[in-house]
């Protein structure tokens, strides 16, 4: 049996608003599976080797629960552009660059390096609607320690001219992806890009390989006032958005739907009992002038919520710097709605950006046993204090302020795989 210890000051969310603290403490794993967290080593631990990070902080690492990777040599484009705009100006053209399959391993290896790097262990990402490309990503992602679902976009309409299969490419394409699926951490996910990419028929073939394949699905959700018009032009026969996922049997608690951004009462509601998962991506809405998102609402009201970079509608790579911008764009709906909702607390970001996506995975939150090892060991030591700080205090200025290389050391599935 392979045991890793790890020393230093842990912190983990085993809920909204709560941060466990042990300081000095001992996380524990077997074959890469937590056993525990401990003040003192439990006896039967003794004279194993202990990886000592001092005064470090040990944390939970990031689930990046919404991307595209195929926007990555795109971030920090076209940020004055709304999102349909945006969309036919530079991404549908960026990711018709990735039927060149060097390219596409070129590009993918150094995400996949950079995720690592910035504490992102686990992922729920798009890729292109080149099969051959989604392969090549997650073949990098698995070499590279990161764990999760990678999805072969599907859109046989409004994709213009490079970037647009028929109703049976589509279908045929997937399947043969789906049949070279044979990784052991990085799993595949349908992805009908949204409403509008999507014909009637394709969506209802999708809808059928999820339930035959027990597959999960991740699209978009009322992201743009536009978007939401264009769906109801497309879709007259259905009253809101969702049901146009709904209606083909892609509506359930294995979906992960971005954004949400517009969801009224009604669509909350549907999110909740279904048990779909939001996607809150504040810094793409915020970029996009997509707007601000109801979290939370969403929250009181038993939706499920975590949070995604949306790269490339986002521009921050580092899940840090998407938690700090949750925050800030809280507080602007707050002020939005009069000061009758408040804004999220550090603690309860950081749940979003941990424990809230990795549940998706089968996990419980914070540093549970039975679940994988993910974690990152932070550095602050740098970073001027006119006092000591709390461990909690510490993190707080980590999500907003990190000293450079503040990332030692990142663990995945129970493998360390990066060092600073």
């Amino acid at each position: 049996m392979n045991t890793t210890i790890i020393k230093g000051n842990i912190i983990s969310a085993p809920e909204l608003g709560k941060l466990d603290v042990t300081e000095h403490g001992y996380l524990v794993a077997e074959d890469g599976i937590i056993r525990g967290v401990y003040e003192t080593l439990p006896e039967q631990y003794r004279g194993q080797p202990v990886e000592d990070y001092g005064e470090e902080l040990i944390v939970q690492s990031f689930a990046d629960m919404h991307l595209h990777a195929p926007q990555y040599p795109m971030v920090g484009m076209g940020m004055d552009l709304p999102l349909i705009q945006w969309l036919n100006t530079y991404t549908f053209p960026t990711e018709a660059a990735f039927r060149d399959n060097d390219f596409a391993r070129e590009t993918y290896r150094k995400l996949a390096a950079e995720l690592v790097a910035n504490g992102t262990t686990r992922v729920c990402m798009f890729s292109s609607l080149h099969r051959e490309a989604t392969i090549i990503l997650m073949e990098e992602l698995e070499k590279a320690g990161v764990t999760g679902y990678v999805g072969k976009v599907n859109m046989d309409r409004n994709g213009g001219v490079n970037l647009e299969e028929t109703t049976e490419e589509s279908v045929e394409e997937t399947l043969r992806w789906l049949e070279q699926c044979h990784f052991e951490h990085i799993k595949p996910i349908l992805t009908p890009r949204f409403v509008p990419s999507c014909t009637d028929e394709l969506m209802e073939r999708l809808g059928r390989i999820a339930r035959e394949q027990n597959l999960p699905i991740q699209s978009h959700l009322s992201e743009n006032t536009g978007e939401i018009a264009w769906v109801s032009e497309l879709h007259p026969e259905c009253s809101q958005y969702w049901e146009a996922y709904a209606k083909y049997g892609m509506w359930n608690d294995r979906t992960v739907m971005a954004h949400c951004v517009w969801s009224d009462e009604r669509e909350r509601k549907a999110l909740k009992d279904a048990g779909v998962l939001v996607a809150h991506c504040a810094s793409s809405n915020e970029n996009l002038t997509s707007g601000y998102a109801p979290v939370r609402v969403m929250l009181n009201e038993g939706v499920r919520v975590a949070l995604g970079s949306d790269i490339a509608g986002g521009d921050k790579i580092s899940m840090f710097d998407v938690t700090a911008d949750t925050i800030r764009a809280s507080k602007a709906r707050c002020v939005m709605d009069n000061w009758k909702t408040p804004f999220l607390t550090v603690s309860e970001a950081w749940y979003l950006a941990t424990s809230a996506g990795s549940r998706f995975f089968g996990e419980k939150p914070g540093f549970a046993p039975g679940n994988p090892l993910h974690a990152i060991v932070l550095r602050d030591d740098n970073l001027v204090s006119t006092t000591r700080l709390s461990p909690a205090q510490r993190l707080e200025r980590a999500v907003y302020r990190r000293q450079e290389h503040a990332v030692h050391a990142v663990f995945s599935a129970g493998k360390k795989v990066y060092t600073a």
